[in-house]
């Protein structure tokens, strides 16, 4: 019997470039439907079909075969982009989904490097972001123990530690590669809750040839519809809350994304108020009269106040992250809970709930249409006693908010001057945003709880923290994203400068990759977040901070195609340095110190509770007492 006829890759490449895919150039005739082809040539072009077409990272000698399969299929539009630390290209690929919608691929070496992603990739499982993990892994020929491999007489450690994570899958034998791409695709790809897909790829496999390897086989992207409830008794459930309860609130995760017109006609319908959570600003317009904004351990007045006088909360797409909720105990009148979620084990996260399991978007619409059809309609022109309270909370925030914005600047011991505060930076720096259209990304700590507590956001997807894994250097990573991104906006990442540091790298990757964007350093020489937190608990601080001066503007000009910048101490100066930042066409920084310090008009307060240190014990009694 004849051998199938095959192809070179030479071949394969020229044909993908003419016809734009391997599967249209074997269905067009243009190459065999079978050809011999290595793994890692394999990998590349089962991800094509799933429109992976971007790689992200560092080359090792772990990788290197697979780097020159890159290298060869660059005509073909499979576009690399080499960094200087894993972790940056771990957040740069999660912020490439969760902003702009596509998949990318991070590799890796074998050891160090694939750790370093790992645990970059905390922050794509908690924001459930689709990315492949490619990483290099010891060879199945067990010769002995290989360089960076966990050095322990033992198969597998790496899969092991990568599938404490999530969902992963080691090409011990080349021939599984489409069970492998098949499982990525049900990860990255899931209408649930997208995940990573850590793909182990041993050394001595990568190269190895796949015979007769079926170009037509690989498994191809389609989109799955998130599940319904199709439980009418559920939805006579929830509208009987309804009925019954008269103080509701509708407290709103990061699954609320793109259901604004559903948030805003059922808390019309239903005269419930909407707390956001910090993950999601401009999901329901801030400037909307039933958004009390931010609720939680760091919260607001008016959004901690919603939630606890609520007697029926309907939570929307949402996990419950300790500060989400006051580490379960900002509940104290709620009788009922609703919660929409696509997951059921998120959606019976409390007691006394009805949940709603399946897209919540759909099944926030067959609710709206079955309160209507009722005749249910809780609003009138005159305002309820529920809304008139919960307005009056949120002018209270307002104007604690406009106290703290007006007195701007505060003597600092640090810097022996006055500075600008924190609170007022960020709003100066949100509202410079908002009025170029830029996008903003807060990185972790006191930045992001400032942030999630100033922006005023109209519109979703402005603004992206990580409230999940709380990582820091996400923010000056992400900027990565829109070097690497089809349609890329332009964006100020919002840093201290702790977390700058934790991947400066950045200067000079997005120099390379032609990124156009901001870096605002808000400088006040200590993990402010951990210092307030110490101070809170136990009355000082301890090893949060340091004596060590540094010239950011001098350390970021020394990068060739950076343009750094000093803010200044005034409202003036830093405006007048966010300006002439936004007309470099490259990467410009700020730097700006700001006031750290007891006064109270230097920070925005915290308005909830946090199961950590010494308050544990209370938290933990009031979560007992409220049952939930």
């Amino acid at each position: 019997m004849n051998p199938p006829p095959s192809s070179t890759r030479r071949e394969r490449v020229e044909a993908f470039v003419k016809h734009g895919s391997i599967r249209a150039a074997v269905e067009a005739g243009a190459i065999p439907r079978f050809a011999d082809l290595s793994l890692n040539e394999a990998l590349v072009l089962g991800l094509t079909e799933q429109g992976v077409r971007k790689y992200v990272g560092i080359f090792g000698h772990g990788s290197t075969d697979l780097g020159e399969i890159l290298r060869a299929y660059q005509p073909a539009g499979i576009k690399t982009y080499p960094v200087h630390h894993e972790t940056l290209a771990a957040h740069a690929a999660t912020t490439l989904y969760w902003q702009y919608g596509e998949t990318a691929a991070v590799f890796t070496s074998i050891g160090p490097g694939g750790m370093h992603a790992i645990a970059g990739s905390l922050t794509a499982l908690s924001n459930g972001a689709g990315v492949y993990y490619l990483l290099g892994d010891e060879t199945t020929h067990d010769e002995g123990p290989n360089m960076q491999q966990i050095p322990r007489r033992e198969q597998a450690l790496y899969l092991k530690l990568t599938s404490v994570l999530g969902p992963s899958y080691s090409i011990h034998t080349p021939e599984a590669i489409n069970t492998a791409l098949r499982r990525g695709l049900n990860a990255v790809g899931s209408s649930v809750w997208p995940s990573p897909f850590y793909l182990l790829l041993p050394m001595n496999t990568q190269p190895q040839v796949i015979e007769d390897c079926n170009l037509l086989a690989f498994p191809q992207k389609c989109e799955v519809p998130g599940p319904l409830s199709a439980d009418t008794a559920t939805f006579d459930s929830v509208i009987g809350a309804i009925e019954q309860h008269h103080r509701i609130v509708i407290k709103i995760g990061g699954g609320a994304r793109g259901i604004t017109r559903e948030l805003v006609e059922l808390s019309d319908l239903i005269d419930a108020v909407v707390v956001s959570g910090p993950q999601v600003p401009g999901v329901f317009p801030h400037t909307h009269r039933r958004h009390m904004g931010v609720g939680g351990s760091k919260g607001s007045i008016c959004g901690n106040y919603a939630m606890t006088e609520a007697d029926l909360a309907i939570v929307i797409g949402a996990r419950a992250v300790c500060q989400w909720d006051s580490s379960g105990v900002a509940w104290k009148n709620v009788k009922q809970f609703v919660n929409f979620n696509t997951n059921p084990e998120d959606a019976m996260h409390y007691n006394r709930t009805i949940p709603v399991i399946g897209n919540a978007q759909s099944n926030l619409r067959i609710l709206v249409e079955k309160l209507r059809a009722t005749g249910e309609h809780k609003s009138s022109e005159s305002l309820s006693p529920w809304l008139t309270d919960c307005i009056t909370k949120r002018s209270e925030w307002h104007e604690f908010c406009q106290q703290r914005f007006d007195a701007d600047r505060l003597y600092d011991e640090t810097f022996q001057t006055e500075v600008l505060t924190q609170p007022a930076a960020i709003r100066i720096i949100s509202e410079f945003a908002n009025r170029i259209g830029a996008v903003k990304y807060f990185d972790a700590g006191d930045v992001q709880a400032n942030g999630f507590q100033v922006v005023e956001d109209e519109a979703p997807d402005r603004t992206f923290t990580d409230t999940g894994a709380s990582y820091m250097g996400f923010a000056v990573s992400s900027l990565l994203a829109n070097g690497m991104a089809d349609d890329p906006d332009y964006a100020i990442a919002i840093c201290g400068e702790g977390s700058f540091l934790m991947n400066p790298q950045i200067l000079i990757d997005a120099v390379e990759h032609q990124v156009r964007g901001m870096i605002v350093i808000l400088d006040n020489r200590r993990m402010g977040a951990i210092s307030g937190l110490q101070f809170a608990q136990y009355g000082h601080e301890f090893a949060t901070n340091d004596s060590v001066t540094v010239d950011y503007v001098t350390l970021c000009n020394s990068v060739t195609g950076v343009q750094a910048l000093t803010g200044g101490t005034r409202r003036e100066t830093l405006i007048a340095a966010l300006e002439e930042a936004h007309r470099h066409t490259g990467l410009a920084v700020v730097h700006l110190p700001v006031y750290f310090g007891p006064h109270e008009l230097g920070n925005l307060g915290a308005w909830g509770q946090w199961n950590v240190g010494n308050w544990c014990q209370e938290v933990q009694k009031e979560h007992q007492r409220l049952g939930l």
